[in-house]
Formats: structure tokens, sequence, C-alpha cells
């Protein structure tokens, strides 16, 4: 969420309110601290102060740490700011496991530790003002968790990176009722994953195509997960449950992260691959949509074990 940053100049036509009181440069008037205005001009090189227009017409000019923006100083304490941090969250973490690489039998020496997982806070955290945080995260550590409500809702999407979570057989921590929700994983898959898996592969596309522009070469590991995207996906299509390790593919997509298969070969599988999705897709008997309702009632119950909590 944006913070005010008193260091930064405030763009033109933002409103603000003021920190203090300031004199009118075209009138005997005082503008009390609390008064609304907007930026009319951003500071001039070497002019530390913003002009400000009221209501009235008049004109102000205040440094940045007099002025705060509006939508900001109306929400503070409501919000983010008195959300729990990351770490009161963490009692209430249901579910880790492990994604990425070392999931998909890709990993190396060299790879991370990609953790994934689910929190459910108690009933007073999620219905007070502020609320609680779609997810948490810290990048030292390589660790994501979603809330709850946000996890259904990316898997209902089909998701690829949460879809990964409930077939993943590296699990770290569960319980009963994620032993349930995992028990349920058909539920999500629908027709839906050719449209959103197909979006993650132009973005690995866009990537590769940066590369090129960018370095005259791709690199193997964006190229790597393009193809193990298709593989997936073409892979749900067809069987109806989410192909997370590599299997029978894993050599050949460790050459491609190794460098060690030619770019015109990778772009030949790569459209094959690109046939087979479509392919998979015209014959899949998958439902259009996942079960929204099954997820809904899976929702309201876990919500209602964290009433007392």
């Amino acid at each position: 969420m944006s913070t005010d940053t008193p260091e930064l100049s405030i763009p033109v036509g933002t409103q603000v309110v003021l920190r203090e009181a300031a004199p009118a440069l075209d009138r005997a008037h005082i503008y009390p601290a609390g008064a609304v205005g907007v930026v009319a001009a951003a500071p001039a090189p070497g002019e530390p102060a913003h002009r400000v227009r009221f209501a009235d017409g008049g004109v102000a000019a205040l440094p940045r740490a007099a002025l705060t923006i509006r939508k900001l100083h109306q929400r503070a304490g409501l919000a983010a700011d008195d959300q729990p941090a990351p770490d009161e969250l963490r009692p209430y973490i249901v579910f880790v496991c492990v994604v990425g690489s070392r999931a998909y039998g890709l990993d190396t020496a060299q790879s991370d530790t990609d953790r994934r997982g689910i929190y459910l806070p108690p009933a007073r955290l999620h219905w007070s003002l502020a609320g609680v945080p779609e997810q948490i995260e810290d990048r030292a550590t390589e660790e994501c968790y979603w809330e709850l409500q946000k996890f259904l809702a990316l898997a209902l999407k089909a998701n690829p990176n949460v879809l990964e979570c409930l077939y993943t057989p590296l699990v770290e921590r569960s319980t009963p009722l994620i032993d349930e929700l995992r028990a349920m994983r058909p539920a999500f898959l629908s027709k839906l994953i050719y449209q959103t898996y197909n979006g993650y592969v132009l973005s690995q596309f866009r990537r590769m195509e940066q590369d090129l522009r960018a370095h005259g070469a791709i690199k193997p590991k964006h190229a790597m997960h393009l193809i193990r995207l298709l593989l997936s996906g073409t892979h749900a299509l067809r069987a109806g449950a989410l192909m997370v390790d590599a299997g029978a593919e894993r050599e050949r997509l460790l050459a491609i992260r190794q460098g060690a298969m030619p770019w015109e070969e990778v772009n030949a599988w790569r459209l094959d691959l690109h046939r087979a999705f479509e392919a998979a897709y015209a014959a899949s008997r998958l439902p259009e949509r996942p079960d929204y309702a099954r997820a809904d009632a899976f929702l309201l119950a876990a919500r209602r074990s964290m009433v007392d909590a």
C-alpha cells in the first residue's frame, strides 16, 4: 500500500492536507492546519515549496514536510498500518510445501528451496477494520504464504503457482483442514487452465524476447520454464490432474537449463507443445469452470473454525 513519503514532491493535481497553518500568497488569510487544497505547481528548481490552491481560489506555498496526501491522511489508522505484522501471522500458518525446481525434480546444488503455503487467521483479526494482508512474503528465505481466501481465489483461476501447492508431494506442514483441501483439489481444475497457463507462457515468451533484444541470446532458465508450463498445462487438460515432477522430460528440461540444447531444437519443441496444448484443450473432459460452490463451502467452514481462536 502507498505511504506518504516526505522526501518526494507531490504530483500536480493531488489533493493534500496541511500539517500546519499557512498564509495565503494573494490575500490576508491564514489557512489552518487540516485545510484541504490541491497541488497547483510542484517546486521549481531551487525552490522547496509546493504551490497549493484552495477551494476559495487562494494559493499558499508550503514545503513538502508541511503537506500530506489526503487519501493517505484519511486512511491512516484504518488499514495496512494496523494490520498484523508477518511474524504475528506465522502461528496461523496451516500449510507449508515446497515448490519450484525441487518439486519439479530439476534442482541443482545451487537451487533455492521455495516454500509456499496458507495461513488462516482468527476471526477477530479477519473481521477487524484493519483486516489481514492477502499474503506474507520473505524474499530472503524464498517463502510466500497466502491467506486462505486469496489462495482459494487464485486456485479457482488456475494460477499455476497455487495449483502446484495442491499437487506437490513435498509437504512440510499440514493440518486436517489442509488434508481436506488437498483431497478436493480436482474441484479447482477446469478448462480455465488453458487461458491461465497461456498467459504465463506468454509472459515467459516476452522475457525471452527481452533477453534477445538486450543480450542477443535467450536465458536458458526462461526457456525451460516456458516448456515446463506447456507440459504441465497439457497434462492437466488431458489427465485431470496436475503434473509437478518433470518425470520423463527431466533430462531434456535440464539440457535446456544448462544451455546444452540448441535454440532451434527448443523452439521446435515449443511449437509442437503449443499444438498439443490446443488439442488437449479441444478434447479435455474438464469442466468449463471449477467448483466455486464447493470452494466457498470449504472457506465458510474454515472461517467458522476460527471464530473462537
